[in-house]
C-alpha cells in the first residue's frame, strides 16, 4: 500500500554532470515518457510548456535558451514510491523540438533522448582484440566508461572459442556499442544498459536474457481489490519459434559435420514449451555455414532458436503504478495472475513504457516467453 504517494526528481545539465532541475523548468513541466525494451536502446521525451511573459522573452523563450535544455545534456529521473526510490532513465538528450503554438499557452519544449548506449556509440574504432574472447572483450570495452559510472554484468556463454593468435585475431571496425551487440547476437545474449542501482551509475548487461533472479510483484488481473492491471491482451503466435539444421564444413578438420538446433536452452518460465506441443509444425530453416568450424555454427544455430521462440507467448497490458507500489522493470522476471492457467506463471519483461503527469503514473507493458502453462501454483509474496 502507498502512503507517501509518488515522487519524481529531474536532474538535467551539461554531459556527464547533471544538477537538479532549475524550479522553473519544473514549473513548465508537462508530462514525461520514458520507454525500456529488450529489443532496443532506452528512451525518453519530456515535454516543457513555453511562452513569452516578460520583456526578456522578446529576444528567445526562456526555456530555449537556458543551458541546461540543450541537445547532448544528460538527465537522470528518479521516481520515488514512498521511500524507496527507483532511477528509471540516466540518458543523453539527442533531439530537442521548439513548437511555438498558435494560440496562447500552447508553445512547447520536448527534449528526446536515450539511454547512455549513445555514450558507446560515438565513435566508429578501428581496433584489435587478440588472445581475448567475447567475454574478456565485453567486460573491457564497458570498463572504459568510469565517467558514467558503468558496472560491467558479463556472462559467458556456453560455447567458447577463445581465439589463437596465429588462428585469428578479433577485429573491431564499428563503434563499440555495435562490437558489444555483435558479439552477443552470436550467443544468442542481450546488451542493454540500466539506469541504477543509485543515481550517477549504469549497469551494462552482457548475457542471456533470463537472468537467474526471483520475479519482481507479481501482475494481477480480475482480482478483485487486489488488481493492479487493465486493457490486458494474451497472444499465442504458433509461427514464432523457429528450427534450425543443416550441415557445416568445418573449418578446422575439413569434414562436415550435421548442426540442429531444435529446441529452445533459455531456463523454462512456463510448464509446457511450445517447440515440444507444435513438434512436427514449426517453420524450418537451414544453419548460416560460412567460414565457421563446427562449434560456432552450432552456438548460432541454437542462438536462432533461442531468439526466435521468446515471443511464443505475448501479454500485454497497462499497470497502475500506485496500486503496483513500484516499477515494473524491463528485461527482468514477473508474475501474472488471474489470467488463467495457460497464461499465468512467469514471464520476462519485454518493454515497459513509462507515462508521467502531473496526478497521473501509469506504465504500459509487454510480457513474453516460451512455453504456456504455470510452472508454481503460488505467486512470490510481496
Amino acid at each position: 500500500m502507498n502512503l507517501l504517494g509518488v515522487h519524481l526528481t529531474v536532474l538535467i545539465g551539461p554531459d556527464p554532470v547533471a544538477p537538479p532541475a532549475p524550479p522553473q523548468a519544473l514549473e513548465a513541466l508537462q508530462d514525461i515518457e520514458v520507454t525500456h525494451s529488450d529489443r532496443e536502446r532506452s528512451g525518453f521525451r519530456l515535454t516543457f510548456a513555453i511562452g513569452r511573459s516578460a520583456p526578456i522573452d522578446l529576444l528567445d523563450y526562456d526555456l530555449v535558451a537556458s543551458q541546461v535544455l540543450k541537445v547532448n545534456c544528460r538527465v537522470i529521473l528518479t521516481v520515488r514510491f514512498d521511500i524507496l526510490p527507483r532511477v528509471i532513465m540516466d540518458g543523453l538528450v539527442t533531439r530537442r523540438d521548439v513548437v511555438p503554438g498558435d494560440q496562447p499557452g500552447q508553445g512547447r519544449l520536448v527534449l528526446t533522448g536515450h539511454d547512455l548506449s549513445v555514450a558507446l556509440d560515438r565513435e566508429v574504432k578501428q581496433a584489435e582484440h587478440p588472445a581475448q574472447d567475447e567475454t574478456v572483450i565485453a567486460a573491457k570495452l564497458i570498463a572504459s566508461y568510469p565517467q558514467y559510472g558503468m558496472i560491467p554484468a558479463v556472462s559467458p556463454p556456453v560455447v567458447v572459442d577463445p581465439p589463437i593468435p596465429v588462428d585469428r585475431t578479433p577485429q573491431q571496425t564499428c563503434s563499440d556499442w555495435a562490437y558489444l551487440k555483435h558479439m552477443a547476437k552470436r550467443h544468442g545474449y542481450v546488451t542493454y544498459v540500466e539506469a541504477g542501482p543509485a543515481p550517477f551509475t549504469n549497469t551494462v548487461f552482457w548475457g542471456p536474457p533470463i537472468r537467474p533472479e526471483l520475479p519482481q510483484c507479481p501482475l494481477s488481473v480480475n482480482l478483485g481489490p487486489l488488481t493492479n492491471v487493465s486493457n490486458i491482451n494474451l497472444s499465442q503466435d504458433a509461427l514464432s519459434t523457429r528450427l534450425v539444421e543443416g550441415l557445416v564444413k568445418d573449418r578446422l578438420t575439413g569434414k562436415e559435420v550435421p548442426v540442429i538446433a531444435i529446441f529452445p536452452t533459455r531456463p523454462p518460465l512456463g510448464l509446457v514449451p511450445e517447440a515440444a506441443s507444435n513438434a512436427g509444425k514449426l517453420p524450418k530453416k537451414p544453419v548460416e555455414t560460412s567460414g565457421l568450424s563446427a562449434a560456432q555454427a552450432l552456438a548460432r544455430a541454437q542462438a536462432e532458436v533461442d531468439l526466435s521462440s521468446d515471443d511464443a507467448i505475448t501479454v500485454s497490458g497497462t499497470l497502475d503504478s500506485v496500486r503496483y507500489n513500484d516499477v515494473l522493470r524491463a528485461r527482468a522476471l514477473v508474475d501474472l495472475r488471474g489470467a488463467g492457467f495457460s497464461f499465468d506463471g512467469t514471464y520476462r519483461v519485454r518493454s515497459v513504457t513509462h507515462r508521467i503527469a502531473r496526478g497521473s503514473y501509469q506504465q504500459d507493458f509487454v510480457l513474453s516467453r516460451s512455453e504456456t502453462g504455470a510452472k508454481l501454483p503460488v505467486v512470490r509474496p510481496c
